[in-house]
């Protein structure tokens, strides 16, 4: 007879402990929506990837509902440098001529969206492939006329995400939207933000690759904890923040003020840091509260 030893024990112990201690969380969430935007190297490296779609699955299986909204910024870089046309920025927006819109359509609907389906799919999600022009989802008009076909969101129509939340699916949401005129593509920081706001979403996540927001953004140790809503709105008033970060900042401003609870920028590339924000005393990242 193989008797358990100690070690064995207690590993179990803490193993027991560490579900005790979500307890709570998961009463709480059960059934709430989270809307997560999922970009930089979290996304672009397979085995980060398999980690982050794991914690999706279980906070489905936790009976959360899901959306997953994504950009893909590198990769549209990638191929425009392959096919020789120039990255413009401006203001931390994509400057979008016709011919960089159809490489954001190209990239964004056909291969970052599908890779992301797939791995969802091979963790058992059942996730559903969109993008913000399907049933008209992201309905958009140009930002500037110095930003070509960015466009900005002025309605969404959550009929097809919550179909597809009924059903039992993951929406996985590409960043792109439509006009009377086409297609649109769209910062994915907003995108996810409007979407949590339509769905009155519990949860706004922003899973990217840095450890949260930077007192000082040459210093990685600076990370700030927490941001009340005004002393968000006070921090982008007062111009300090790098031009790359006023979009998603702003963008969570916006779902503070529409009453989203919670928002978190987290690194997507630590492990688990999805729950560890969720289920647990400590958290990580930065999270951005009503007050």
């Amino acid at each position: 007879m193989k008797r358990r030893d100690k070690v064995e024990r207690d590993m179990a112990l803490d193993k027991a402990k560490i579900l005790v201690e979500a307890m709570p969380w998961i009463h709480q969430m059960n059934g709430k929506t989270i809307v997560v935007k999922y970009g930089g190297a979290a996304m672009e490296n397979l085995d980060l990837m398999k980690q982050v779609v794991a914690d999706l699955e279980l906070l489905k299986l936790m009976g959360m509902r899901i959306v997953l909204v994504h950009g893909g910024g590198k990769a549209i870089n990638k191929l425009l440098g392959q096919l020789d046309i120039p990255v413009q920025f401006k203001d931390g927006l994509r400057v979008t001529d016709d011919a960089t819109m159809e490489v954001v359509q190209e990239v964004l609907i056909g291969k970052v969206n599908q890779q992301l389906v797939w791995a969802l799919n091979e963790y058992g999600h059942n996730a559903v492939g969109l993008s913000g022009a399907d049933g008209k989802t992201f309905k958009c008009r140009p930002v500037s006329p110095g930003l070509g076909r960015v466009g900005k969101i002025i309605a969404v129509d959550t009929n097809l995400i919550q179909s597809v939340l009924d059903d039992g699916y993951v929406p996985v949401v590409a960043s792109v939207g439509c006009g009377p005129d086409g297609f649109y593509n769209i910062n994915a920081d907003v995108a996810a933000s409007k979407t949590a706001i339509a769905l009155d979403a519990d949860k706004l996540v922003y899973l990217t690759d840095v450890d949260g927001l930077y007192e000082d953004v040459n210093d990685p140790d600076s990370t700030i904890s927490r941001l009340t809503r005004d002393e968000t709105h006070q921090l982008l008033d007062s111009g300090s923040l790098a031009s790359g970060m006023i979009p998603k900042i702003s963008a969570i401003a916006d779902a503070l003020d529409a009453g989203v609870k919670r928002v978190h920028i987290l690194n997507g590339t630590f492990p688990h840091a999805l729950l560890l924000e969720i289920f647990t005393d400590a958290g990580v990242g930065t999270m951005f509260t009503q007050d």
